[in-house]
């Protein structure tokens, strides 16, 4: 199974996922702690990662992506609603936007 590590807000978040996962489904169901997100559907942002390792296991950015990020992309940044896990991945969040599954 693969392991996720999400460095956010200088905390280590570390998680074995069911191959295939999406985190931000997985997130919004409760099962990976700590990931900022908003729709879920590529069209906020704000659950924009960098990725720090495992990069090459996912598949080229979508559409979606490459409109919300443009050239942020070229920098190693995805959004996290429109990648599924299949290998080890290391992200990096840099602000915590409280997520739905967290919001009043």
């Amino acid at each position: 199974m693969p392991i996720v590590k999400l460095h956010q807000n200088g905390r280590l978040l570390q998680q074995e996922v069911a191959p295939g996962s999406n985190l931000v489904v997985l997130a919004g169901t409760r099962k990976f702690d700590g990931l900022s997100y908003g729709c879920g559907m590529g069209k906020c942002t704000r659950c924009m990662v960098k990725v720090l390792s495992g990069g090459e296991t996912l598949p080229e950015p979508n559409w979606k992506e490459n409109k919300m990020l443009g050239d942020k992309i070229r920098d190693g940044y995805r959004l996290a609603c429109q990648i599924y896990v299949h290998e080890d991945l290391e992200l990096a969040q840099e602000s915590a936007v409280r997520s739905r599954a967290g919001s009043s």
